[in-house]
C-alpha cells in the first residue's frame, strides 16, 4: 500500500508523513526531495533556471516512478502536484494509493505560514493579509482537485496525534 499526502503548503503533509511512516515502519518519501535528488538542484534553483513548466513535467515523470515502484510507502506531494499534467488522475489510477487530503483552514494555513515565511520563497515577501488573500485564491482554484483523493482529514486544531489516530482508522 502507498499512502499519498496531499493539501495545501503548511497543511502538515511531511510532519504527519514523517511520524506516520515511523509508526508503520515503512519508508518516508517527500516528492520535492525526491525531485531535487533527481534533478541535483533545489526546486526553487529549478524553477529559476528551468521554469515551472519544466518543474511540472519533471514532478509528473517522478511521481509516476513512485507510484509504479512495488514497495510501501508514504508520500508527500508538493501542495501543487495534484492539479498539474493529469497528476490527480495518475494518483487516482493506481489500486494500492490511498490518496488522502489533509484539509486546512485558511486561518490555519495563514498562521503557520506567518511563523515559517523565511522557509517559504513564494510567500516570503507577503504580510499577513496579502497571505490570507493568496492562501484563499489558492485554495480555492486547487479544492477541486485536493477534493478528488479518496480519503480526507480535517486538520485543524488537532495534534498530530490526533491526525495520525484518525489517519489510521480510515487506512485500517
Amino acid at each position: 500500500m502507498k499512502i499519498v499526502l496531499l493539501g495545501y503548503m503548511a497543511s502538515g503533509k511531511s510532519t504527519i508523513g514523517r511520524n506516520l511512516a515511523e509508526k508503520m515502519e515503512i519508508p518516508f518519501v517527500d516528492l520535492d526531495e525526491y525531485i531535487e535528488k533527481k534533478e541535483e538542484r533545489t526546486v526553487s534553483e529549478i524553477f529559476e533556471q528551468k521554469g515551472e513548466i519544466y518543474f511540472r513535467k519533471q514532478e509528473h515523470i517522478y511521481l509516476k516512478e513512485l507510484l509504479e515502484q512495488e514497495k510501501n510507502f508514504i508520500l508527500s506531494l508538493g501542495g501543487g502536484t495534484p492539479c498539474y499534467a493529469g497528476n490527480m488522475d495518475v494518483l487516482l489510477s493506481f489500486n494500492d494509493v490511498k490518496s488522502v487530503y489533509l484539509k486546512t483552514s485558511i486561518d490555519t494555513i495563514v498562521d503557520r505560514l506567518t511563523n515559517e515565511k523565511s522557509k517559504r520563497p513564494l510567500v516570503a515577501r507577503l504580510n499577513k493579509e496579502e497571505l490570507a488573500e493568496f492562501v484563499a485564491k489558492h485554495l480555492f482554484e486547487r479544492s477541486y482537485f485536493y477534493n478528488q483523493a479518496k480519503y480526507k482529514i480535517a486538520v485543524d486544531n488537532k495534534s498530530i496525534d490526533e491526525i495520525m489516530d484518525s489517519l489510521q482508522s480510515i487506512l485500517s
